[in-house]
């Protein structure tokens, strides 16, 4: 029946706590042991997540921490026998981890020993031969009995079966146990008795005790009455540890007095020496000399005393011991052994300074000098080794900030040295990966963006994209943001990739409608919280020559482009017959026209100015020509593929006095008329005049304002007679843009890409007035005669 006894102690110290309990070998797998997380007063709900477990340098560990309630449990059957031999106490230190943050706690488990183990004797017989001449008090060791126990359970005591001439005496070696000596208290009667057989018992220290037997038969022989004995009281030696094999350590010199073979000495190693020190050294059993048998390590035992027994070669032999001490000098020869015993393999770039990246401890098995160990990092790292209170723990502690775009793990060589003469020196290389965290807000290539469109484009299709970047390799996503002004009307048909950034128009663009607009693109990375920038957005629509020249005169009165005019016969070359007058909605070049002439009667007769669109005579009238003439005019715009109208003038050559009456007629006819459009005429050229006046006050104000606002203008030039033209003017930076028809003003350029119909304007802010609203001015250039 197996007995578990649980207790621990509390030892507080700086950084760590450390618990102990006791637990009895044998016991099944999944023994509890204890509750740790109670005892250490450890918030079972996080143990999991913070990996709470038992390191061991083991593959076959003997205790295992359960994440879930905290408690140590015993992962397989312990045998103290063969965990701690015979040591007192049987002591395993264990180092529990928790992460994020890190602690270690140090658990010590004392194995308890159970009695599962009877004495058992080397021999089941042993035979000596003693001499009738040996006197009363002579002692015969024997080879003691042993238990795998520990001390409490291991052979306490001996009992010899009943006799006369002999008695039992026990001599303690300490570590090495009780050895049994047989003293001899009534001299030997061989005539008496040939033999005598005694039972030798070895009892533990059970309750009930176990028990082992050896049987003792004891052959009295006759004479050889001196004892060996030894030159010197004390032997002792010093021994180099990896010494090679055959190396001298000493030499023991024993003496017989008797004659003969019972005289002559052999030497032997005790009883009491053990199988590993037989297997190290080597006795010569003649001369006494001790030679190194085998590896000699002073980490595994740094002095070994081993019993030497002296016998003659009498036919009753007798023995004489004697003890030789040899120590062992520490030889460097074992480098440091470094074990990360925690390591948190991931590192967050915003980490402070001074956080524990891992937990390393460093090992000797060398003594003195040759155990202490330095412990460093050789290299240019943001990281360093801090010392702990335990002796030989380091802690890998950041020593200045990471940042992940820069560097996005290292791989740090950690170099372990002893100060030995040579030092030893070993390295371990770990990887540390910095984590990324969002502290980069995305990044426009450019700012502002600037696209120009030609109007018409395909609804639907990508007219423009934005693109940003994030240093923090982020998924990136677009959005327009819409406000509540007048660009949210137009935004409202643009669409964005939230992928890509590629921007869609929903319908088709008129620059007659809208020349330039602006809005603005936000880029919001991926990360938690979410960072995000954005960019202006400025748009700018060309022309294109989407609408063809409209004929403001002649028109009929069904609406057609058809009209009649009557011409004196007696007119003289250059007489203006009529003007044909057009309008075209483009800007520029497109709106530019010409006009032709595609048919007429008599080509000598009629001339047509292809600027202006008037019809003019070339020579005077003859008898011969006819009354009548019909003028085909075709005007087309200046666009790359133009567009074209036709109107149609009927000319009829009257006599003088037939055009005189028909004027007086229709003067006639039309005075009333003509009475209301001269009032109606003036009027209109009133009201003009007095807008030009509060114009011109406006722009005085606003300049002594200092604005350096611009908006658009829509202008006609004055001096292009016939021909409406259309001009805008915008600022993009530090240049101002004016889109004009097909007369440009002094001192402009022609902007690259902008097909011939966007001028750069000089910047004169500074040097003269500037205009902030703009201005609609339709200038009409009246007929003489009208």
């Amino acid at each position: 029946m197996f007995f578990k006894f649980f207790r621990f102690f509390f030892y507080f110290f700086a950084a760590s706590a450390q618990l102990r309990y006791s637990i009895s070998e044998e016991v099944n797998e999944g023994a509890v042991v204890g509750n740790m997380a109670k005892d250490l007063g450890l918030d079972r709900s996080t143990l999991k997540t913070r990996k709470y477990r038992v390191v061991s340098g083991g593959a076959d560990p003997l205790f295992s921490v359960n994440e879930n309630d905290g408690v140590l449990y015993v992962s397989r059957k312990i045998d103290r026998e063969e965990v701690c031999a015979q040591s007192s106490v049987c002591l395993i230190d264990l180092k529990t981890v928790l992460e994020n943050p890190l602690e270690v706690h140090n658990v010590g488990v004392e194995v308890l020993d159970i009695n599962d183990h009877a004495p058992s004797f080397p021999e089941k017989e042993k035979t000596l031969e003693v001499s009738e001449t040996v006197p009363a008090g002579a002692r015969f060791q024997l080879k003691p009995a042993t238990d795998p126990d520990s001390s409490s359970f291991s052979v306490q005591q001996y009992k010899l079966s009943q006799n006369d001439h002999f008695r039992l005496d026990v001599k303690d070696k300490g570590k090495d146990g009780k050895i049994p000596v047989l003293v001899l208290q009534k001299p030997l009667d061989r005539e008496a008795a040939q033999s005598h057989s005694l039972v030798l018992t070895a009892l533990d220290g059970g309750k009930p005790p176990k028990s082992g037997q050896m049987a003792i038969v004891i052959n009295v022989l006759d004479v050889n009455d001196n004892i060996p004995m030894f030159s010197n009281d004390v032997y002792s030696a010093t021994l180099m540890e990896n010494v090679v094999v055959g190396t001298e350590v000493i030499q023991v010199n024993a003496t017989d007095l008797d004659e003969g073979q019972n005289a002559e000495v052999i030497y032997s190693f005790g009883h009491s020496v053990s199988s590993n020190v037989i297997n190290l050294f080597d006795l010569n059993e003649s001369t006494g000399q001790i030679t190194v048998k085998g590896p000699i390590d002073y980490e595994l035992n740094d002095k070994y005393d081993i019993e030497i027994q002296a016998s003659d070669k009498g036919l009753a032999p007798l023995t004489a011991e004697k003890n030789v001490l040899i120590k062992i000098v520490d030889v460097n020869d074992n480098a440091p052994e470094i074990e990360v015993t925690s390591f948190s393999s991931s590192i967050p770039e915003d980490s402070r300074p001074g956080t524990t990246v891992a937990l390393i401890s460093v090992n000797d098995l060398d003594s003195g000098l040759n155990g202490k160990v330095i412990c460093s990092i050789n290299q240019e790292v943001p990281f360093s080794l801090s010392p702990s209170l335990q002796d030989k723990m380091f802690s890998i502690v950041t020593k200045s900030p990471l940042d992940r775009e820069k560097q996005s793990h290292y791989d740090l060589t950690i170099t372990a040295k002893d100060a030995g003469q040579p030092p030893l020196s070993s390295e371990k290389t770990i990887r540390v990966v910095v984590s990324d965290v969002n502290d980069n807000s995305p990044e426009f290539i450019l700012s502002p963006y600037t696209f120009y469109i030609t109007e018409g484009n395909n609804p639907g299709a990508s007219v423009f994209s934005v693109k940003a970047s994030d240093g923090d390799n982020a998924v990136i996503s677009y959005h327009i943001v819409r406000d509540r002004d007048e660009h949210s009307k137009l935004t409202s048909f643009l669409n964005i990739n939230s992928e890509t950034g590629d921007i869609v128009a929903l319908k088709s663009f008129d620059f007659e409608t809208v020349k330039t607009f602006q809005f603005q693109v936000v880029a919001s990375d991926s990360g938690s919280p979410s960072l995000s920038s954005n960019v202006t957005v400025n748009v700018f629509i060309l022309d294109q020559n989407d609408n063809a020249p409209v004929i403001l005169y002649p028109v009929s009165s069904n609406g057609s482009a058809e009209g009649v005019e009557e011409v004196p016969r007696n007119v003289n070359a250059g007489h203006l017959v009529t003007k044909v007058r057009a309008y075209d909605a483009d800007i520029g070049y497109n709106g530019w026209l010409l006009f032709s002439l595609q048919e007429v009667t008599d080509h000598s007769l009629f001339g047509l100015d292809r600027y202006t669109g008037q019809i003019r005579t070339l020579r005077s009238f003859t008898e011969t020509d006819e009354a009548e003439h019909k003028l085909l005019i075709l005007v087309k715009d200046n666009g790359n593929v133009s567009l074209s109208a036709t109107a149609t003038v009927i000319v009829k050559v009257v006599e003088p006095k037939e055009a005189f009456a028909a004027s007086d007629v229709k003067s006639s006819a039309k005075d009333d008329e003509e009475t209301d459009v001269t009032f109606y005429l003036m009027i209109t050229l009133g009201s003009v005049s007095v807008l030009f006046l509060i114009s011109i006050i406006v722009l005085i104000a606003m300049q002594c304002s200092k604005s350096t606002e611009y908006t658009s203008k829509y202008l006609q030039e004055a001096n292009y007679d016939g021909t409406l033209c259309h001009s805008i003017q915008y600022r993009s930076g530090d240049k101002r843009y004016m889109l004009v028809g097909p007369r440009m003003s002094v001192g402009s350029t022609i902007v690259p890409g902008s097909h011939a119909n966007t001028l750069v304007l000089p910047d004169r802010r500074n040097t003269s007035d500037e205009v902030r609203s703009y201005l609609v001015v339709f200038y009409t250039k009246f007929d003489e005669k009208i």
